[in-house]
């Protein structure tokens, strides 16, 4: 697979996992976004860190 379509797949995968809490619990999954939109920058930044450090490390065990 070209380096391309790999992306492309990562990306496709990704869209799909981010589907699957809407689609099977869209209360749940509203509730939870709402009260991430309610907390300040400094705690979203470190979530936001938080889950590329997890997707680096992940990747790279995977790879």
């Amino acid at each position: 697979m070209e380096p391309g379509g790999t992306l492309l797949l990562a990306l496709a995968l990704m869209l799909v996992l981010e589907g699957i809490l809407p689609f099977l619990a869209p209360r749940w999954w509203r509730e939870s976004f709402a009260r991430l939109v309610s907390l300040p920058d400094s705690q979203l930044r470190l979530f936001g860190l938080t889950s590329m450090l997890a997707g680096v490390l992940l990747s790279y065990w995977v790879h």
